[in-house]
């Protein structure tokens, strides 16, 4: 156990040590909010597989695939249909560089837009960051299971996010995920093939688990696995903190170099994970971990790496990995919304002429505020798989239309983005609440939100563009060239 303490005790001040040797070159406003625009494509391939694969990949789609096999890969394969189509966006939001969703969405429709983006990003980050939290949380609990339980570790993961993630803005998360991206890419290779020939090799763990688990669709049926698909790819498509990361490049080039690396990695990253999940539901069936199914990828590396030195020192890495992928996350996901509420609120409505030096405390300020959000919105977490598919929801369906038709759709009227916005979050926020469960019929009301508020959303962006009157030539100057 020392050594698995150990891992993460030289994980946490690499972290440190990272942040601090950042926070000098951080001066200005694109400095903390954007890296100075200055991310080479290496570093933005590992800073956005960092953001990308965290506790929704690690605990949320491990659960499924503990429970369901490969059908997992649903939700995975939504981002990676995804990216196939950010690839052509990469260059274009490179070119608008500016610093958050609401600046592109101001730009395009109006002030409105501006701010209902903003409330669709703090309810959306915010919630996401909350289960990178609770994972955090069950790890430390698997380590020191007689000193810290997994809500005490709730709060340990919390306030090293918070403080980390305030101190050097955005280029201490880019830089400190490129260690973190190839630590669990190496260490999640290494580890699959072993734990497999611990199981007893592949033969063996296809005779034990249900034929469902090794099938296309495996017990789910089409619209579930598009429930987990489709959520997925709209959230990676309008994803706030990718947009950033693509202002963050040098140049147009680099942020398209940077898509395809992201491509391979997500991949391969997402496809070993389900697999280590399927291979350890064969190694532990029962336990601890047959009832929080969630910390099947951790409880594998505490316990899966049995007998020699090499093989304990392999568990505590794949440990430390899945514990630094969360605190990746989790700083990316905080670190997006506090952009929003510096540069899209304050800076905007409050104090235009803000210092830098005053913009930077504020900065930090909102990552702290927002941090104890998260926290409470933590407290409250049943399932993490469920809390990351109601977050994307909103985000898929609030946002990526709006986004998408930024670029590629020049009728989009701002009345129509309003709209959109405003009515993709109520609907999926108020989707769960009893009075639509009571005043619907059942096929309708037991499906998850995805369907009914990114229909509603879409309905209302086509609609109202159609019955209003066109962008004028002003409006739509921008994204001439994009």
């Amino acid at each position: 156990m020392n050594l698995y303490a150990a891992v993460l005790a030289i994980i946490v001040l690499t972290l440190l040590t990272v942040s601090l040797t950042r926070i000098g070159k951080v001066k200005t406003k694109a400095d903390y909010l954007v890296a100075g625009r200055s991310l080479p494509a290496f570093v933005l391939v590992f800073t956005l597989l960092s953001s990308w694969i965290g506790s929704g990949s690690l605990l949320g789609g491990a659960e499924n695939a503990y429970k369901h096999g490969f059908a997992a890969l649903w939700q995975g394969g939504g981002g990676w249909a995804g990216l196939l189509l950010i690839y052509f966006i990469a260059p274009r939001a490179r070119k608008f560089a500016q610093y958050t969703i609401p600046d592109l969405l101001e730009a395009r429709y109006n002030q409105t837009a501006r701010v209902l983006g903003v409330i669709a990003i703090l309810f959306t980050y915010t919630a996401i960051t909350s289960y990178q939290f609770v994972g955090g949380g069950d790890i430390l609990h698997l380590i020191f299971p007689d000193v810290i339980t997994a809500d005490f570790g709730k709060y340990i993961i919390a306030a090293f996010v918070i403080v980390f993630t305030a101190i050097a803005g955005m280029a201490s998360v880019a830089y400190m995920d490129v260690a973190i991206g190839l630590l669990a890419t190496f260490t999640m290779l290494i580890a699959l093939p072993i734990l497999v020939h611990h199981a007893g090799g592949w033969p063996t763990i296809r005779a034990t688990l249900p034929a469902t688990h090794f099938q296309v669709l495996g017990d789910l049926s089409l619209i579930q696995a598009l429930e987990l698909f489709l959520p997925t790819c709209l959230l990676l498509l309008g994803n706030q903190s990718m947009y950033q990361k693509f202002f963050s490049a040098k140049s147009e080039k680099d942020a398209t170099r940077a898509v395809v690396g992201w491509i391979i990695g997500t991949v391969i990253l997402e496809t070993v994970i389900v697999a280590i999940a399927v291979t350890g539901s064969v190694l532990f069936p029962a336990g601890e971990v047959h009832d929080r199914p969630r910390e099947i990828l951790a409880y594998t590396g505490l316990h899966g790496f049995t007998g020699s030195a090499p093989l304990r020192l392999l568990g505590a890495l794949l440990m430390g990995a899945i514990f630094a992928k969360i605190i990746s996350t989790a700083n990316n996901w905080l670190f997006s919304p506090a952009t929003n509420l510096v540069n899209d609120i304050y800076l905007r409505y409050i104090s235009p002429q803000a210092t830098n030096k005053k913009i930077l405390a504020i900065s930090r300020l909102m990552v702290v505020l927002l941090g104890l959000w998260a926290l409470y919105q933590s407290t409250h977490i049943e399932s993490v798989l469920k809390k990351s598919l109601y977050a994307y929801t909103i985000y898929s369906a609030a946002l990526t239309p709006v986004i998408l038709a930024t670029f590629f759709w020049r009728r989009a009227t701002a009345a129509a983005a309003v709209t959109s916005i405003a009515v993709g979050t109520v609907v999926t926020i108020f989707w769960d609440m009893p009075f639509i469960h009571h005043n619907l019929p059942a096929v309708v009301s037991d499906r998850d939100a995805i369907f009914p508020a990114l229909l509603a959303s879409l309905l209302c962006l086509v609609t109202v563009s159609l019955f209003t009157k066109p962008p004028t030539p002003q409006q739509l100057e921008p994204f001439a060239e994009l």
